[in-house]
């Protein structure tokens, strides 16, 4: 028996060492090999030096453009959501109504975590009366007020108006911080964004064509 284990433990040993423990070479960082970087919402992806691909990664330390980003898109959300409330009893349209509850589906949880991100940079969450003067997209409070005196058909062509209006101001906030921001997580935040508020356009647009 104590024979048959050492047979079988020396051919363990020799199998051991017929197989190569090298590690798979890692990229080197002289490598000229070009990288294929995914363009922004809307643009198209680009061809990269790895050089240039050394400095395009975002940073996970925020600059002011971030923070701004974040501090204005929890006012923004916040109105969108004030505006998505008032659907379900004034809507007309069923289509509209569950556009609205999508609208606070997203925005929500999306106000939560620009919180939560503040609150790590030690950073403020502005308050619920918080100035927007000079926002893209905001209503106006008498916009709002028309909007809520609104019932029917005539609050479903007001909501689409300032919704639109409402979505496109969020794009265009969207872009400037993906020009100018410098973290990780508010691109990616930014981007999704843009994504969600362009097709949420489209399906507002289609909606007033059939009012």
């Amino acid at each position: 028996m104590r024979v048959a284990l050492i047979v079988i433990a020396a051919m363990v040993f020799a199998l051991s060492g017929c197989t190569s423990t090298t590690a798979p070479q890692a990229p080197r960082a002289d490598s000229t090999a070009p990288v294929i970087a995914p363009g922004r919402p809307g643009e198209q992806a680009k061809t990269l030096s790895p050089s240039e691909a050394a400095t395009a990664v975002p940073s996970a330390t925020p600059n002011a453009a971030d923070i701004k980003y974040v501090q204005d898109m929890i006012i923004h959300h916040r109105q969108a959501l004030d505006m998505a409330l008032l659907a379900p009893s004034r809507a007309g349209s069923t289509q509209l109504k569950s556009l609205a509850d999508r609208i606070k589906a997203a925005q929500g949880p999306e106000i939560q975590f620009m919180t939560t991100w503040l609150r790590e940079q030690d950073q403020k969450a502005p308050d619920h009366h918080a100035a927007h003067d000079g926002m893209p997209g905001m209503a106006t409070p008498e916009q709002l007020e028309s909007l809520k005196a609104a019932k029917g058909t005539d609050f479903d062509r007001l909501f689409l108006q300032l919704m639109i209006n409402h979505h496109m101001g969020a794009i265009k906030m969207s872009e400037q911080v993906l020009t100018n921001g410098s973290h990780i997580r508010i691109e990616e935040l930014a981007g999704d964004v843009s994504i969600t508020q362009t097709a949420e356009i489209r399906r507002m647009q289609e909606l007033q064509s059939s009012l």
